[in-house]
């Protein structure tokens, strides 16, 4: 089985370990396949014997990877200047550290978690806006026209962020882009939503209420009356004729004009929440020389300071991470015109009214031109700001990882194809925002693009207050495995600077679950990071099975959603059900072919049926890709679009659109039965349950996408009847499924894996051990086994190509019987300097917490 893996600033194609071979290392993983944590640093709080002391109990606790990132959050600051020299110093101590500790180190490339900013970036090279004023004047005035200066958008995050310095840039950085006018419509319609719809804020998904996964393209807009419209041809370019002050110098002809004042000004996006010394502003994302000014002053600076990164070591700096995009959006940049009229093929100078809500030509003319202001804004900040990190991150021998979502005014999955690793994250169960869906993203990017490794952050909380340990996290874990996430980066180990003597430490204000070497469990924790190691080693081989590929909209941003069908019902810990799937972008089903009527992609995934989603509008181009597919032999399930989304080639695009939808589809009209249109060498299938009306979701039911894939001959990957969650990975030699028990009770049971490979194994991830599974049958293409776990037990059945099955007809489960029991009194040891009582007998053991010596009672500490 051919697999990548990224290794310094190459992707290399490697053999997965055969599963003959893969005993040993499961046993005892690799460095590869151990735990990381992000590493926090709380704005100057840092000592160089903290750094070692951190770093080396990770390394004995199973710690094999870290996350670097300094930041402010409810501490005092301490007193090493971030970025000053001293500070440099202790920094490249502690990535010598790792490359001693064999710990790999991921630097975020900025200050804070939120971007890509500090205060050497200047207003000029910031994230901006095009801002407005607007004055009224008619064809009889003689007086001085003197337009105001338009202001800037408030922040998202309120002025409080700013430094004094800040806020009076902020404030006072204005730049000229146009003066335009136009006959004054009778009735001045506005559209809604334009703060959003022109990308001046972006809230986050996860926190804020009633944020849209995306933003409709309609088939059919609202006519209005022409009285209430601004016609193109007669927007009037002024520009030249502003002088500095303000006044401009025009002759209003007869009638009623709007005038327009277009300028640039700043976002109001800053470093957060970064040591003060590192808050300013972030820098421009559309722009390649802003973002190389950027990188120059921090992450070029920490290289130099560190020497050439050493790629045949596993230990030291080997990754760049852009973190969740918490920001904003932006929508202007100095050559923001020129790069649109090079991506869309037309000037949008005549549509610069829209961006203040103003509707241009018609209600669709005007959204048209808003979602080509959107899809421009997705371009740049792949083409040079992601796709520009990735390449300078390459070109100094490292990698680079991006959690693509929630603020993010692009599509998350294009986003997130860009990395090399891609990152999702899982809030604590209850004690924190839900963003479950970003694991769901993380996995379809890294599958569809071949990528080994899925990483997320772990277990991000809120108020968590010491109270989260292995044993409460263990079902939690096992359903971001079961999700698809094969390396842990646990949130957080908090940088312990202070004496050894003050516990619990240094915290996170109120964030993060404490995984750090002040836990009064961390010294036999190493344990569990074995269970999570040959958990992820075992995940991290071959590929992941899935059945159905659902196709993204076009257009930015976008968040993946799979229909609610498709998973089980549990709102924080949504289970896939028995076929599974992934959600592609536009961008990357480009890449996709068909073999044997599977869409295939580069790097190894393949999938039964394409779905699209219910949208009436497509591009010809990726119209044109569909239906290459299905000429080839792919089956694609979906309606056809009415018309293409924006206005580059219009109106010939929609014509395309429909010359296209009229050779697959016959017609718009869906079918009142499921029906199945031979097209090539694949099919088209829509109607009856596959259609829109059925649904109020981007997508049609699973239910009914499981019946047809049933009536191809399809059996569910994985089926039972007991509350288990499952994940399948497969390879040239094998099958590996991930198995677990969601309840806190024993269970016992049959399930049925689709594959034809006897000779069931049980690999158990907490001790190691391996054995075979004499008892199965073989209904089919399906192997049937009865299997029984404890309370949120989980282990690997794996099956080994050409393996002979056991002979004898012994059970799966040895039966448990008493050997005898434990009574009498115990003597318990409680640590003096933890404040317990030394010694103690207890005529039975019982619960601390109710123990009438309070030394016992509030002891917090091993005994």
């Amino acid at each position: 089985m051919i697999a990548v893996i990224f290794c310094g600033c190459h992707r290399i194609p490697v053999k997965s370990a055969g599963i003959d071979k893969m005993n040993a290392a499961f046993l005892n993983p690799p460095l590869s396949a151990r735990p990381g944590v992000y590493w926090y640093f709380m704005d100057g709080n840092m000592s160089r014997q903290g750094m070692t002391a951190d770093l080396e109990s990770m390394k004995k606790a199973g710690i094999g990877s870290l996350v670097f990132l300094e930041v402010n959050v409810g501490i005092p600051r301490g007193p090493v200047e971030f970025l000053s020299e001293q500070w440099q110093e202790l920094f490249k101590h502690a990535e010598s550290e790792c490359r001693r500790l064999d710990i790999r180190m991921t630097l975020g490339i900025g200050p804070g978690w939120t971007g890509s900013g500090g205060p050497w970036v200047s207003a000029q090279e910031s994230m901006q806006h095009l801002v407005s004023s607007t004055i009224l004047v008619s064809g009889t005035t003689k007086n001085i026209i003197k337009l105001p200066v338009p202001v800037p958008k408030k922040p998202y995050f309120g002025e409080e962020q700013f430094t004094p310095e800040l806020k009076k840039q902020w404030n006072q950085f204005y730049k000229d882009v146009a003066v335009l006018a136009f006959p004054t419509p009778v009735v001045n319609d506005t559209l809604q939503d334009i703060d959003e719809k022109a990308l001046y804020y972006r809230a986050p998904y996860t926190s804020v209420k009633d944020v849209k996964q995306y933003i409709p393209s309609l088939p059919v807009y609202k006519e209005l009356p022409k009285e209430t419209l601004i016609a193109k041809n007669q927007v009037i370019d002024l520009t030249d004729k502003l002088s500095p002050d303000g006044i401009l110098h025009w002759e209003v002809p007869a009638g009623n004009w709007t005038i327009m004042r277009f300028g640039t000004c700043n976002n109001g996006a800053v470093t957060r929440p970064a040591p003060l010394p590192g808050v300013g502003f972030e820098s421009d994302k559309f722009d390649t020389t802003a973002v190389n000014n950027h990188l120059k002053n921090f992450t070029g600076k920490l290289l130099l300071k560190i020497g050439k990164v050493d790629t045949a070591l596993y230990g030291g700096l080997k990754m760049l991470h852009m973190d969740s995009w918490e920001m904003g959006a932006q929508n202007w940049t100095l050559k923001f015109r020129e790069e649109f009229i090079k991506r869309r093929g037309y000037d949008p100078l005549p549509f610069y009214p829209v961006y203040a809500g103003n509707i241009v030509e018609s209600l669709e003319i005007s959204e048209r031109f808003l979602w080509d202001l959107r899809l421009t804004s997705q371009e740049l900040i792949i083409d040079n700001h992601a796709n520009h990190v990735k390449k300078y991150s390459h070109n100094n021998g490292l990698g680079l990882s991006i959690e693509p979502y929630d603020m993010n005014p692009t599509a998350d999955l294009e986003l997130g194809a860009i990395a090399d690793i891609p990152m999702a994250e899982f809030w604590t169960k209850a004690k924190g925002f839900n963003s479950s869906f970003s694991c769901i993203e993380a996995t379809s990017i890294a599958h569809i693009n071949g990528q080994a490794v899925v990483q997320s952050e772990a277990f991000t909380g809120y108020l968590d207050g010491w109270k989260q340990h292995p044993a409460s996290m263990k079902e939690q874990g096992d359903w971001a495995f079961a999700t698809g996430i094969n390396k842990f980066f646990y949130h957080t180990f908090q940088h312990q600077s202070l004496d050894e003597k003050l516990k619990p430490g240094m915290t996170m204000g109120p964030y993060g679950v404490h995984w750090d070497r002040n836990q009064t469990w961390w010294p036999m924790v190493d344990a569990y990071h074995q269970y999570i190691s040959r958990c992820q080693y075992m995940l991290q081989q071959g590929r992941t099975v899935a059945d159905i590929l659902y196709l993204t909209p076009e257009g930015a941003p976008h968040v993946f959603l799979p229909p609610a069908s498709a998973m089980t019902e549990d709102e924080f810990l949504p289970d896939r059900r028995g076929y599974n799937f992934d959600g592609c972008s536009p961008g990357q089903l480009y890449k996709a072919t068909v073999k044997d009527n599977q869409i295939v992609f580069p790097g190894g995934a393949s999938y039964r049926v394409l779905v699209l989603p219910f949208f009436k509008t497509m591009t010809p181009a990726l119209l044109q890709k569909i239906q290459s597919l299905i000429l080839d032999g792919a089956f694609v399930i979906g309606e056809p679009p009415v018309k293409s989304p924006g206005l580059s080639g219009f109106p010939a695009c929609d014509l395309k659109v429909q010359s296209i939808v009229s050779e697959i589809w016959g017609g718009q009209q869906p079918p009142a039965v499921q029906t199945e249109i031979d097209y090539g060498k694949g099919k088209i299938i829509w109607g009856g349950e596959f259609d829109a009306k059925k649904t109020k979701e981007l997508y049609p039911s699973y239910f009914a996408i499981a019946k047809l894939l049933a009536t191809m001959g399809i059996a569910e990957d994985f089926k039972t009847d007991m509350p288990v969650r499952y994940t399948h990975r497969t390879t040239n030699d094998g099958e590996i499924y991930f198995v677990s028990n969601k309840t806190d009770k024993p269970i016992k049971g049959t399930c049925y894996f689709r594959t034809d490979k006897t000779a069931p194994e049980l690999w158990d991830a907490v001790t190691g051990q391996t054995r075979k599974l004499p008892q199965f049958t073989n209904p089919g293409n399906q192997i049937s086994i009865p299997l029984q776990f404890d309370a949120f037990q989980s282990f690997f059945i794996v099956f080994k190509k050409n393996a002979k099955p056991e002979l004898n007809k012994t059970k799966n489960f040895a039966e448990i019987t008493g050997i005898t029991t434990l009574n009498g009194s115990w003597d318990v040891s409680f640590d003096t300097i933890w404040g317990g009582p030394n010694k103690v007998r207890f005529d039975s053991l019982s619960d601390w917490s109710l123990n009438p010596d309070k030394r016992i009672k509030f002891y917090s500490g091993i005994a």
